[in-house]
């Protein structure tokens, strides 16, 4: 179910960015994604003060 949910959210994101040319939206949410994803997979880790000295 989640991962239905995830695939809609990013069918509908491309579609509003298509219809409204809003193309610039796209490196935004990829670097959010992947600083997200950063933030995730390093808790627990020994790169976590690394990774809080970014911020």
């Amino acid at each position: 179910m989640a991962r239905s949910a995830i695939v809609s959210l990013l069918g509908e994101l491309w579609v509003f960015m298509r219809v409204r040319k809003k193309w610039w939206l796209g490196p935004i949410v990829l670097v959010l994604v992947l600083f997200g994803a950063l933030i995730v997979l390093s808790q627990g880790s020994a790169l976590a003060p690394f990774v809080y000295t970014l911020f």
